[in-house]
Parts: C-alpha cells; sequence; structure tokens
C-alpha cells in the first residue's frame, strides 16, 4: 500500500529516491494525467520508454506508465506495465538482492492497489499475494522485514474480505495485521513506527465497507489526512452519516492533492465526480 508516500499501499522505504532521475516525456506525462488528459499522457509515456537510455530508466518509464492506466481504473492494463518493471527488478537480483526482491513485491502490491480500489477483488488478491511471495524470497530477509510483508498481506486480506461484506473474516485479518505490527516493534522500531499509520486506515476502511459508519469516522480521522484515498473514503463515510456539507469539503481537499500513484489515481478522478454532482 504509496503515497504512500503513499503508500503505495503500505510502503516501509521512500522508493523515489531510487528511481532514476525522470526525464522530460515523464513530467510532461505526469501533468497530462492531474490534467484529467490520460490518453494524451501515455503519448507522453511511451515516448519516454522508447528513448529510454539504459533499462533502469525504461523501467522508471513503464511505471509511470502503469499509474497512468491506474488514473482510468484499468487494472489489467496497469498490471501489465507493473509486471514489465518486475521483469527489470529480476536482472537485478544477483547484484542488489536487497532491492530487487523489495522492488518486485512492491510493483505487485502497486498493481494490487489500484485493482482493489477499482472494485477487481479477484484480481486485486491474487496480486497481493504474489506481491508478499516476491518479496519474501528476498535472500536472509530480516525478522521485520518478514513482518512487513506478512502485515501488508493480512492488511490486503482485511480489506477484500470487507469489499466482500464479510465481516468476520475481515475482522480476523485485522487481529493478524494488528498481531503482526506488534511483532514487528520488538524487532525494528522504526519500521513499526512507519507502518502503524496504516492501522486506523485499515480499521476505518473495513468499518465503512461492513456498515459501521460512525466507527470508520473515528479510525479515518486518525489517518493521514494528506492522502487522497484517505480523504475520498473520508467523504464516502460523511456522507454515509448525512453531512454532505463536509463531505464535499473533505473531496476538495482530496481532489487538490497531486501525486502519480495508486492513492492518487483513485482520489482525483473519484473527487472531481463527486464534486460534480455536488
Amino acid at each position: 500500500m504509496r503515497a504512500i508516500p503513499v503508500l503505495l499501499c503500505l510502503t516501509a522505504i521512500t522508493l523515489s529516491a531510487q528511481r532514476p532521475p525522470e526525464n522530460e516525456f515523464i513530467r510532461q506525462g505526469v501533468q497530462l494525467d492531474l490534467q484529467g488528459k490520460h490518453t494524451e499522457a501515455r503519448t507522453a509515456f511511451q515516448k519516454a520508454i522508447d528513448t529510454a537510455p539504459d533499462p533502469a530508466a525504461k523501467a522508471n518509464a513503464q511505471r509511470a506508465m502503469a499509474m497512468s492506466w491506474a488514473f482510468e481504473g484499468n487494472c489489467k492494463k496497469t498490471t501489465e506495465y507493473e509486471e514489465m518493471v518486475i521483469d527489470y527488478w529480476k536482472t537485478q537480483e544477483k547484484d542488489a538482492p536487497d532491492r530487487a526482491f523489495y522492488q518486485q513485491g512492491e510493483m505487485a502490491d502497486e498493481a494490487a492497489r489500484v485493482c482493489i480500489d477499482h472494485g477487481d477483488l479477484s484480481a486485486a488478491q491474487e496480486v497481493y499475494k504474489r506481491g508478499r511471495d516476491l518479496g519474501m524470497k528476498e535472500p536472509g530477509i530480516s525478522p521485520a522485514r518478514k513482518d512487513l510483508w506478512d502485515y501488508r498481506w493480512e492488511h490486503a486480506q482485511a480489506r477484500i474480505a470487507a469489499r466482500r461484506g464479510n465481516k468476520a473474516e475481515a475482522e480476523r485479518h485485522v487481529a493478524a495485521a494488528r498481531s503482526i505490527l506488534d511483532n514487528m516493534k520488538q524487532k525494528d522500531e522504526k519500521l513499526y513506527e512507519q507502518q502503524s499509520s496504516f492501522l486506523p486506515y485499515l480499521t476505518g476502511y473495513v468499518a465503512y465497507y461492513t456498515g459501521d459508519y460512525q466507527t470508520a469516522l473515528e479510525d479515518l480521522q486518525k489517518a493521514n489526512q494528506r492522502d487522497g484515498f484517505i480523504l475520498c473514503l473520508l467523504g464516502m463515510t460523511l456522507e454515509k452519516l448525512g453531512d454532505k456539507t463536509r463531505a464535499m469539503e473533505t473531496y476538495r481537499k482530496a481532489a487538490s492533492i497531486n501525486g502519480h500513484n495508486p492513492p492518487a489515481a483513485f482520489a482525483r478522478p473519484f473527487a472531481a465526480r463527486k464534486l460534480g454532482e455536488g
């Protein structure tokens, strides 16, 4: 799960510093996506792919292309391009195993996040599991890093179960995620602090999709208020509670948050539609 900055869904390491510098075509494409011009954005990203000076730069452009498809809620195309990025990281397994396997799992989780956010729950479950399995292949993986992948997997399963209306199963996975997080604290305090912020997002998400809107409101207000997806979920909760004025205010905040990642890819189009309806 970054904005994570965002998440991409539960990101523990700042990956932007690991990317090659973005070229002009990628910058153009990002701006076009933020303007809602996704076809034009993908033309720019394709130019970045075609003119990439090396495999790392090409993978960076392919990841940007994946996010462009995410802005249109296309789980299949997002996954297709993230798989290309995974293929690049497979070539790095020998020289940089500590990064290569983590990044493979991260790219799968990015694709899975887009799938779940747009309702393709079966694909989301499959790709989230793939992300965990890829990440766990890291040679000499630390106990805390193992906890990270298990935590992400339980987090994902809880959200998927909640979306399917299975409250009991969702709560079992929430309890498992909480237990893993507690164990992580004993192994890596910094990683624990990074990941603990995703717990109120999880409990608020599960509460919303299982119909407990008051709990959802309380928990989502404790989550990252700079995350566009969380703001949209908070707006949806306020609507369910009959507070449309505050909901619209929340959607306006969500629509103003820039980012080229799964949370923004969901939030900006969704919030724009809500504001148009309002």
